[in-house]
Parts: structure tokens; C-alpha cells; sequence
């Protein structure tokens, strides 16, 4: 059975009080109208008990990738949090497809975001090291951002500011997953007047590209390469 992992980065869990989340539900009530056996996981970040990078994570990565330890040399903690960062990234490698759903906060992602993404970077897991370069694994994979924006920075002075869906891009391209365009809805502050209009462009887009996700993937699965 194939499943969509729908990973949230806000702390109004409640959908109507999070934009973006209206967003993010309305791609998935479209997704599986094309595919109803999907099976559907929720990830909502700010209930998560997410391993942090402390010094025993830090330590541990450090003396399984370059410094020739085994796991049964490091200490109790260190392969406690390790298991965890592990644990976590299995979760999220057993999907098909990822919707990330985060506003745009101090022209960044929320910095759990960032928390969750540096258990996904995992030697020999998510990505290996090569002569031309590191390299995904997690190829074949397709994954889109729902991002939400005060402000605007499609165009204009703070363009080259946006550096969340940036991030968002580039960290998940740099695991081998295929991108689809981010579905945007900015000026949700700026002009409180066009909210309306705003969200109901973003449904829209958020329901074809739903629906264009979905039949890709089924595509793929009836005639494989």
C-alpha cells in the first residue's frame, strides 16, 4: 500500500486556525480521490519528541562515520540517540510521497523544521559519498512544499531573502527526491483585503497538483522503467 507522509511545521494544529494546513487538506482530500487506498500518515512537528544534535548525537555520528568505532563501542547515550535519529528517519524513508506544509518565519522555516530535517542526513541511509560527490538514495520519491508568506517575496526587494522553501528544496533534491513546484500563498498579511482571493488560488493549485502527483506516481507503477 502506498503512503503520504504529511509533515506539518506550525504550532496551530487546529486546521482552522493555520492557512496553510486549509492548504495542505485540501491536496489531501484531492490526492486520495485519485488514489484511495493511499495510506496517510501525520507528522505535527510540535508534538513530536524530535532527537536534537547534542554532544552525545554529535559524538556518536562522528565516531561511526570517519573514526572507526562500532555501535557497540559508543557510550549508553550515544547509541540511545542515535537509535532514536534512526528511528526516526525509517519513519520517514517508508513513504512514497511527502507534503511539507511551514509558513515562512524571519525569512526562514521554523527552526523545528531544521530540528527534524538533521535526523534525515544519514550516511549510507538517505545519501553516500562518491568521487563526483555525495548522492541521494531517496530516489523515486516525490515531495512538494505548501508554503504560506506574510509578505511577498516572489518578486521585489525581499526575493532574494526567502530562504525557506530554499532549504526545504535543496535538502530534500540533496536526498535524491523529485520536487514538484511549492504551492505559495503570500501577502496573507500585507493585504488582509485579497485573504479571499489569495487562499482560494493556492486550493486551486494545491488540488491540481494533487491530482498531477497522484497519477505520476500511478503512471510509474503500471509501466515501470
Amino acid at each position: 500500500m502506498p503512503k503520504l507522509l504529511y509533515i506539518t511545521a506550525n504550532p496551530k494544529k487546529a486546521v482552522h486556525l493555520s492557512k496553510g494546513a486549509q492548504i495542505g487538506e485540501v491536496f489531501l482530500d484531492a490526492f486520495q480521490r485519485e488514489q484511495p487506498e493511499i495510506e496517510i500518515e501525520r507528522m505535527h512537528l510540535y508534538d513530536m519528541e524530535i532527537p536534537e544534535i547534542d554532544m552525545d548525537l554529535l559524538y556518536a555520528r562522528a565516531k561511526l562515520s570517519f573514526m572507526g568505532y562500532s555501535p557497540d563501542q559508543l557510550s549508553n547515550d550515544e547509541r540511545e540517540r542515535y537509535t532514536e535519529m534512526h528511528r526516526l528517519a525509517d519513519r520517514f524513508i517508508a513513504a512514497d510521497y511527502y507534503v511539507f506544509v511551514t509558513p515562512i518565519w524571519n525569512l526562514g522555516a521554523p527552526a523545528i523544521l531544521k530540528k527534524f530535517m538533521d535526523n534525515l542526513f544519514l550516511v549510507n541511509k538517505t545519501f553516500i559519498t562518491t568521487s563526483e560527490g555525495p548522492k541521494g538514495l531517496l530516489t523515486g520519491r516525490k515531495a512538494i512544499h505548501i508554503q504560506t508568506r506574510g509578505g511577498i517575496y516572489s518578486a521585489g526587494p525581499m526575493a532574494e531573502f526567502e530562504m525557506g522553501d530554499q532549504y526545504v528544496r535543496k535538502a530534500l533534491t540533496f536526498l535524491g527526491m523529485e520536487l514538484m513546484d511549492t504551492i505559495v500563498a503570500e501577502g496573507l498579511d500585507h493585504y488582509p483585503e485579497q485573504v479571499p482571493a489569495i487562499m482560494s488560488r493556492a486550493k486551486e493549485q494545491a488540488g491540481m497538483a494533487a491530482r498531477e502527483m497522484a497519477k505520476i506516481r500511478a503512471t510509474a507503477a503500471v509501466n515501470p522503467k
